[in-house]
């Protein structure tokens, strides 16, 4: 139930500290003990690889159609529709539907019904293959970017084999979910999937090439693997309830930072307290009966903000995985009373959240491409995969900056506590000196053993790694997978992982046509790869960045270098207007030209919706709470000093200052919030401009406005200011 926005601050306070943790506990197996992990792990989850209701016969062939890449045979759909029925059925569940992600950013279901009536007019429940492989959503009531008319509403739906199905569980029953990718009429893709597996079918034929080139035979597969961290904040109910702005855009479009915030750093690791630690226990259990391997929950770095992470799994599935995290996470913090932010920046000032992607590749033999070994500088391999990486990520900068790129991450990019809009990669001294070595064909020699020494007995000895961990860089190599840190909270990771796939894949094919030449010519493998590692590193060297990313001197250094810093979404978006920079995508398979041009217009028109939704909310709020909490200031003020002077006493200078300060401050807040509002009623017919104009202009006009608001916050007294503070969002639980 919706909060009262009329109920006082303090009255909210007191419901928040009242609480109680939500009581949960693990159901019992026949033996009346509690439940381990793998007993429950995977029980919402149905893949038709592991069902015992399917022959071995049909799942033989159904990934071999999945491998040729062919479609499958109606009886075997039948087969697996069949068995997936009975199972949902049995688990409760009396509905269906496609699953998909359309370009909102969140996921998009339609429920149908089990229930059916066969020849005879007998109820039975059923679902049969078509309906399993196709559906039909309306696909110009989704974002379409201008490529479909309204009257053109056909789209489909088609299930996607890699991915298993899963039930979603409500109060009063289940519902089965068939992740599928979402299509136009013509075939155009619509979602954030579909590229995504043609990302993944592209890597691995390029990558399985170069393996092979390099001596490595028994490859024959390679696939893309993934874990997303996941960054977030929780507040209370009723402080979510009773802040519009919240409620609106996800996040606090002012308030003063409280005195004491993340400056002594003891938040980060410590002791969860009691009402999150009972959520984060339920939303683990809830994640690991739908086959989600949550791994590893803790505080964050600023108060009220929280982390999962999950172990890896194949790129898509990791896609679709944290899709279901997002959504898990929201309905179990509800059941606790408690709401999550997952926008990049809800409290300005501490630290925003990012959605930390962990990539690498695997081959069919277990291989980690990204595996240095104990004596990397031997590992040419490796070292020519990490240089392949590094080219990718330095030819094709802009794409993978506009792959990240939202109104929320405008906030959080470069804002000292997140990777900067430099697009840049760490490597670690070790691998940095190693490529140094190479570039100027000296040998490299390990310094140490790699023991750190702690000079005590009773502690264990530690494992140096190879590389530290650089929070920094936007691009991170941290011992054998590449950390995406500069990823948005609330985004959808499927769409940057497409474009770091086939950015990859781009540089992946040029590497394989190198290393055929070379080795045509005579060249040893080892021969061949050196040339590989010394031709790629030394164009794309100037992209690896060791240091403080957040420091002015890496953004100067950046410019000297002549690596583009795109520092807004919608110089970001222009990218997708340019077609020497998105050529690969479209080269490869990815997009059509169209698709790009869609997302370009999809994306643009958010980000000017969004920055919409927030500049009328805070006009809103400014005219709601703010004038008037300030007013009533002011009508005691003028009491106070009105009794003064008909005593025949002069007002102190506290009552005057104040006075004058909170009346000016009105005035100032009134005036531009006034100008703001004529802004958004004109007429914006280039959305590029209009977009750039709110990126720039519009938004340091409500930066300061926020910022006004903030000093009426601090001088207005808590009795009089009826919205909660920092103070309570950020501490109270």
């Amino acid at each position: 139930m919706m909060t009262d926005l009329r109920e006082s601050v303090s009255s909210l306070r007191n419901r928040a500290t009242g609480r109680q943790p939500r009581k949960f506990s693990i159901p019992v197996d026949n033996k009346g003990q509690t439940k381990k992990v793998s007993e429950y792990y995977g029980e919402l989850t149905f893949d038709f690889k592991t069902s015992e209701d399917i022959s071995d016969t049909t799942k033989r062939e159904i990934i071999k159609a999945l491998d040729e890449g062919r479609g499958i045979k109606k009886d075997h759909a039948e087969a697996v529709a069949n068995a997936v029925t009975a199972w949902a059925v049995k688990n409760g569940a009396t509905h269906f539907c496609h699953w998909f992600q359309p370009l909102t950013g969140g996921t998009a279901e339609k429920h149908d019904a089990f229930f059916s009536l066969n020849k005879e007019g007998k109820p039975i429940e059923r679902l049969s293959a078509s309906q399993l492989m196709q559906g039909e959503p309306d696909a110009s009531s989704f974002p379409n970017g201008g490529s479909r008319s309204t009257f053109e509403a056909r789209g489909y739906t088609t299930w996607d084999l890699t991915s298993p199905m899963f039930l979603i569980e409500t109060v009063n029953g289940r519902t089965l979910c068939i992740p599928t990718a979402f299509v136009s009429y013509l075939g155009e893709s619509l979602d954030i999937k579909t590229p995504l597996l043609k990302s993944i079918s592209i890597l691995s034929p390029a990558a399985t090439k170069f393996l092979q080139l390099s001596g490595h035979k028994e490859s024959t597969s390679v696939h893309v693997t993934c874990g997303a961290e996941q960054e977030y904040f929780l507040v209370d109910k009723v402080f979510y309830y009773a802040r519009p702005d919240l409620v609106m855009t996800g996040r606090t479009l002012f308030g003063a930072l409280t005195t004491r915030n993340q400056q002594l750093e003891d938040h980060y690791f410590g002791l969860i307290p009691d009402r999150v630690l009972a959520f984060m226990q339920e939303f683990d259990y809830e994640l690991h009966r739908l086959g989600i391997p949550s791994k590893t929950r803790h505080n964050e770095v600023a108060p009220g903000q929280f982390e999962m992470a999950p172990i890896f799994s194949e790129a898509n599935v990791a896609s679709d995985n944290n899709q279901i995290v997002m959504t898990t996470m929201r309905r179990i913090a509800e059941k606790h009373d408690m709401m999550v932010l997952l926008h990049e920046k809800p409290f300005a000032g501490i630290n925003g959240s990012g959605k930390h992607v962990n990539w690498s590749m695997s081959d069919n033999t277990g291989l980690n491409l990204l595996e240095p070994g104990s004596e990397p500088q031997s590992n040419l391999r490796f070292l020519a995969t990490v240089a392949i990486i590094v080219e990718a990520l330095h030819r094709h900068a802009n794409p993978l900056r506009m792959a990240i790129s939202g109104a929320g991450n405008d906030h959080r990019l470069g804002a000292n506590e997140a990777p900067p809009s430099i697009i840049s990669a760490y490597l670690g001294d070790t691998l940095d000196k190693i490529f140094h070595a190479i570039m100027e064909d000296k040998s490299f020699t390990p310094t140490s053993n790699n023991i750190i020494n702690l000079g005590t007995n009773q502690l264990a000895h530690l494992l140096q790694d190879n590389t530290d961990r650089n929070r920094t860089s936007p691009f991170a190599f941290t011992g054998n997978k590449f950390e995406f840190r500069a990823v948005g909270s609330s985004q959808a990771i499927g769409f940057p992982m497409t474009v770091l796939n086939a950015a990859v894949t781009d540089i992946f094919n040029e590497a394989n046509t190198y290393l055929e030449a070379e080795l045509g010519r005579g060249q040893s493998v080892d021969q061949a790869l050196m040339g590989l590692i010394k031709k790629l590193m030394g164009n794309s060297l100037k992209a690896v960045f060791n240091g403080d990313g957040y420091s002015k001197e890496w953004v100067d250094e950046a410019a000297r270098r002549g690596l583009p810093n795109l520092r807004t979404t919608p110089e970001a978006l222009k990218t997708m207007t340019d077609s020497k920079q998105y050529d690969f995508l479209v080269r490869n398979g990815i997009f059509k030209e169209q698709e790009i041009e869609t997302r370009y217009n999809i994306l643009l028109e958010r980000y000017i919706k969004i920055r919409e939704i927030e500049f009328e909310t805070m006009i809103d709020m400014i005219h709601q709470f703010v004038i008037p909490s300030g007013l009533e200031y002011k009508t005691l003020l003028t009491k106070i000093i009105k009794g003064q002077k008909d005593l025949g006493l002069a007002a102190s200078n506290f009552e005057m200052d104040a006075y004058k300060k909170v009346s000016g401050k009105i005035d100032e807040i009134h005036a531009l919030s006034v100008n703001l509002h004529k802004e958004l009623s004109g007429e914006h017919a280039d959305h590029q401009k209009y977009a750039e104009k709110i990126a720039t202009e519009l938004m340091t006009t409500v930066t300061a406005m926020a910022g006004i608001c903030n000093e009426l916050e601090e001088l207005i007294p808590n009795q009089f200011y009826t919205l909660p503070k920092y103070y309570d969002m950020l501490f109270l639980r």
